[in-house]
């Protein structure tokens, strides 16, 4: 309880950091914001209007000061658009893209840990090759290219999945079809870095005394990978889990996009588009946040898997 704790605490520098630097990049970029979301043809009193509205015509310290009494108080502000908290706006569709990160991490670790668990115990064999082969491959396509590729394939030509991201009003098999493609999509690339990282510290383990005990014992290779190797090894595995999430995050947008599915994604984008001061902001936040409770879960899980770690 105290290390974890601990954890939380030092997670706080780390995300009001974020939150600094995303409130200077907002405002510190060259440009006028007010005359960025009004456009070039905005009269002088439209643009004092919204200067006034969005809080730009103060020194930027009180503006600083203000970011963050609302963001303890849960204000992410108002959307340009909508009128609606941002926050309501988030909550909106937040689930649709926590459900597609769970499932691609699923879908990752599912695909990635057997690859490389089989590729060490046969190292410089022929499936060793293909699993190289395969994170290769992994690794080289970039997100919207092999999610083209998955719609073209299984949803235009063999019909399998809906060509377009379904909604939460419908039952649990067509919720199924709706996320399975893109988070196939995700997970592919997550299991190429799962499997590189699973055999590379499977291999350094592989070389340790109790392992050599092991197979003296006449415990086969199978058993002793599983039993006694996976489990020593589980720390660079979670590390990469727990890094790879930032670009999951980053990966989903550009996938949500593809997909047509909705979700933080796509209400990015939106916000882009709209020139919605306030509600790009308020998503930065919240995709920041996710990304510092992801490290914090990670350094947990390190003390879960390893307890000495606690006493460290």
């Amino acid at each position: 309880m105290q290390y974890a704790l601990k954890r939380i605490l030092l997670g706080l520098p780390t995300l009001l950091a974020m939150f600094t630097a995303i409130f200077v990049i907002i405002r510190v970029v060259p440009g006028d914001a007010a005359a960025v979301i009004l456009g070039d043809q905005a009269s002088g009193a439209a643009l004092d209007a919204l200067r006034l509205e969005l809080g730009l015509d103060r020194p930027l310290s009180q503006q600083y000061l203000g970011f963050l009494g609302g963001l303890l108080h849960g204000d992410l502000g108002t959307s340009l658009m909508t009128k609606r908290p941002v926050l309501e706006e988030a909550l909106r569709v937040l689930p649709n893209t926590l459900e597609l990160a769970a499932a691609s991490i699923l879908v990752g670790l599912a695909l990635g840990l057997p690859f490389g668990i089989y590729a060490a115990i046969h190292r410089n064999a022929w499936p060793d090759y293909v699993g190289r082969l395969f994170s290769l491959i992994g690794l080289s396509l970039p997100a919207f290219v092999s999610g083209i590729l998955l719609l073209l394939a299984f949803a235009i030509q063999l019909r399998w999945f809906p060509v377009i991201g379904t909604s939460a009003n419908v039952g649990p098999w067509d919720r199924f079809l709706g996320v399975a493609l893109p988070a196939l999509n995700l997970g592919i690339i997550m299991s190429a870095y799962v499997a590189r990282v699973t055999r590379s510290s499977m291999l350094t383990t592989l070389g340790e005394d109790f392992v050599r005990t092991a197979r003296a014992k006449g415990i086969g290779p199978t058993a002793v990978a599983l039993r006694h190797v996976l489990a020593n090894s589980l720390l660079p595995i979670i590390t990469v889990v727990g890094l790879y999430f930032g670009t999951l995050i980053g990966n989903a947008v550009l996938t949500e996009i593809v997909f047509n599915r909705p979700g933080l994604g796509r209400l990015i984008l939106g916000a882009l588009n709209t020139r919605d001061y306030t509600l790009l902001q308020g998503l930065m936040i919240v995709f920041a946040s996710f990304v510092v409770l992801a490290n914090v879960l990670t350094d947990l899980a390190y003390a879960a898997v390893d307890p000495r770690i606690r006493n460290a």
